[in-house]
């Protein structure tokens, strides 16, 4: 074996034996993770996320996947000719664009997702949170059309395909008081959803690497009340906003943490979650002490 090889297998081999307390840590947890339009319209990053999800579940933990597909929409709906219209910046969900969502995320997106999975040696089961009224929800916004705010998550059908081995592929859909189909947020469903299960973790996977501070730095954990304090101050902004409310909610409602992450970065939720220094922006309860933070002080949590 060449110098360079040895190297590196040292190099795997300690990297393995880093992972091992974590692994331990997480044994039996459930961890939501939200997958991006970005990633799943890019084969080669979901062959490498899909692996990643297949060794969680090997290594006992339990994922859960949410997945978007607003570029995939986008262009379904382009391709059909049929014309969005916009209140703010945000996209009137018609009855017929509603169709055209329906389509695409059950249909294309999500199987797409499952297929990744399955390919890697994993047993997903694509489902959509219309099923056994997964995701109840009511009108967000009477101008918005048929965008619904998650009210109710009715989990036992998740719960049951965890139990038998599956990992469940969620498409962000939900179901009206009245048996309407409703547009949820991705980020949105996520966040109801790991709420629902009380997962250990909800992972966020974005296209940015964080929550930033104003010198445009990664800030690697926020309390609830920090992170309310730098939306109040416009540090965040933008489209991190919803985002870190979405963790604020979900914090709120028992995960544990969320951690807002970039997704394009190769092995993201391993690095995350097996590795002391972790990736992205970790939003959680004081108590959730993470290894990474240990070198910290305490004024790091104010």
């Amino acid at each position: 074996m060449s110098e360079t090889r040895q190297e590196d297998s040292r190099i795997t081999a300690g990297l393995l034996s880093e992972a091992l307390p974590h692994i331990r840590r997480y044994d039996g947890a459930t961890i939501v993770i939200k997958i991006g339009g970005f990633a799943a319209r890019n084969d080669a990053r979901l062959q490498s996320l899909a692996r990643d999800i297949v060794l969680m579940r090997q290594c006992n933990l339990n994922p859960v996947i949410v997945h978007g597909g607003g570029p995939m929409i986008n262009a379904t709906l382009d391709r059909l000719g049929i014309k969005s219209r916009f209140v703010e910046g945000k996209r009137i969900s018609d009855k017929e664009t509603v169709e055209v969502v329906e389509m695409v995320l059950s249909g294309n997106v999500n199987k797409n997702i499952v297929q990744s999975i399955n390919t890697q040696g994993g047993r997903a089961v694509g489902i959509s949170g219309k099923d056994a009224d997964l995701i109840v929800c009511k009108q967000a916004d009477p101008d918005l059309g048929l965008v619904g705010q998650p009210i109710g998550i009715n989990p036992e059908l998740v719960q049951n395909l965890i139990e038998g081995g599956y990992i469940p592929v969620i498409a962000p859909l939900g179901t009206g008081m009245d048996g309407e189909t409703f547009n949820v947020n991705g980020d949105t469903a996520a966040g109801a959803v790991a709420a629902g299960l009380q997962a250990d973790r909800l992972l966020l996977l974005t296209d940015v690497a964080g929550v930033k501070d104003r010198d445009d730095k990664v800030i690697p954990y926020l309390t609830p009340q920090k992170a309310n304090r730098l939306i109040e101050d416009g540090t965040i902004n933008g489209g991190m906003i919803p985002k870190t409310k979405t963790a604020l909610d979900a914090v709120s409602e028992g995960v544990r943490a969320v951690v807002i992450m970039d997704g394009r970065l190769p092995n993201a939720c391993l690095l995350e979650l097996f590795t002391n220094e972790g990736v992205g922006t970790m939003i959680g309860r004081r108590s959730v002490v993470r290894w990474k933070m240990k070198s910290l002080s305490d004024s790091s949590f104010s």
